[in-house]
């Protein structure tokens, strides 16, 4: 199973259509969370009382005049809601995630719908028919027909994107030009650089985007942003800045994610067998010296797709236990260097009879490739070469 994932390409009436129907799925979903916690029969399941509370709104709250205006959108929105909202109880119920809050505006805009008579044939081209709500144009057309049932529509920045899942198997070649382990040591200075001597460098997206987008924002410091408990609107102006800010950080975002994707997929494809270091990501973003570095590079994303990828492309990944001193030990004598600082790039042995010299981050990368096993604290895929 795959995700596909394009940009709609929309006029204001579609894009005010969508944002009515965000703004229902929000409503929805915070109206029965409201009803949720007011309940008494605390007796009942969660997916029992969602069920009343979906009972409630279609046969009464719809009814009302003030809330006529739900008579005009997708039905599938708010049914949507309402299953997204079980869900949300279900995962916080397991200890996943937290409880329940309602939804804003500010935390984004999305909303899903379905058919609901089954999967659906979605052609190759440049437009897609989403149910209920009609056909619409894509900015970049779908090369294949895909067969799918539901679809997310999510606002980022001011561009609308329609996404949808494929049950079906992507199997890429799967001949790999290294099998050897090979360990790859994540950095601030370089990106990752691998055991076998192959670096490779981050575009640090957001660094080179900074002192521009600090003018940027220096520049438009006096507009009216509005303020809600003093009744102050925000004046258009403001709406065009808050616009043009959201389009600046999405195409940090993009650069950022497009690298991560091309350099997750090289790595999967040459090499049958990665380890990989668990570093503590929170943990380094907590130092406010690494912080806005570490943010930038997208280490834990970079794992993510490393995860999910391997199994794909046949490669075999492993997770090094981050207590494992891949930086410190000498991987030639095996001795612990507890006194290295961070500023030292250069790895140099402290046992008189060793001596060994080496670049630290070629020398890490070589420690993580010839790792013990019972440091190997999860592994993921198989090698099929």
């Amino acid at each position: 199973m795959f995700a596909i994932k394009r940009k709609l390409k929309l006029n204001n009436f579609e894009s005010s259509l969508m944002a009515q129907h965000a703004g229902f799925s929000r409503f929805v979903y915070n109206y029965g969370l409201d009803i949720f916690w007011q309940s008494i029969d605390v007796q009942a399941t969660d997916s029992k009382r969602i069920k009343e509370i979906k009972k409630c709104f279609t046969n009464i709250t719809k009814n009302r005049p003030e809330y006529s205006w739900t008579l005009n959108l997708s039905s599938k929105v708010y049914q949507s809601a309402f299953q997204h909202l079980q869900q949300a109880f279900s995962r916080w119920r397991k200890g996943i995630s937290f409880a329940p809050t309602f939804k804003s505006k500010k935390d984004g805009q999305s909303f899903t719908v379905y058919d609901g008579n089954g999967d659906i044939l979605i052609p190759a081209g440049k437009k897609i028919k989403l149910p209920t709500l009609g056909t619409f144009r894509l900015h970049e057309k779908l090369k294949e027909s895909y067969i799918s049932q539901t679809f997310t529509i999510s606002k980022l920045a001011d561009g609308w994107y329609v996404s949808f899942c494929v049950d079906a198997l992507r199997i890429p070649p799967i001949m790999h030009e290294i099998i050897e382990p090979v360990g790859i040591d994540l950095g601030v200075k370089t990106f990752a650089t691998i055991s076998d001597g192959t670096t490779i460098v981050s575009p640090k997206p957001y660094k080179d985007a900074k002192t521009k987008l600090g003018r940027f924002q220096y520049h438009n410091r006096n507009k009216q942003f509005g303020n809600r408990t003093e009744g102050i609107p925000t004046s258009n102006n403001a709406q065009k800045y808050f616009h043009s800010l959201a389009r600046r950080h999405q195409k940090i975002a993009n650069k950022r994610i497009d690298f991560l994707h091309k350099s997750t997929t090289k790595i999967c494809q040459k090499y049958a067998h990665v380890r990989i270091e668990d570093l503590n990501v929170r943990g380094m973003i907590a130092n406010s010296k690494l912080s806005t570095a570490v943010s930038d590079l997208g280490f834990y994303e970079f794992r993510r797709q490393l995860q999910y990828k391997a199994p794909t492309f046949g490669t075999k990944l492993d997770i090094v236990d981050r207590w494992y001193p891949s930086s410190k030990q000498c991987r030639m004598c095996f001795q612990k260097n507890p006194h290295l600082k961070l500023s030292e790039r250069v790895f140099i042995c402290t046992n008189p009879e060793c001596r060994h010299t080496e670049d630290r981050d070629l020398h890490a990368s070589l420690n993580l490739a010839q790792v013990p096993e019972q440091h190997i604290s999860s592994r993921v895929g198989t090698i099929r070469n």
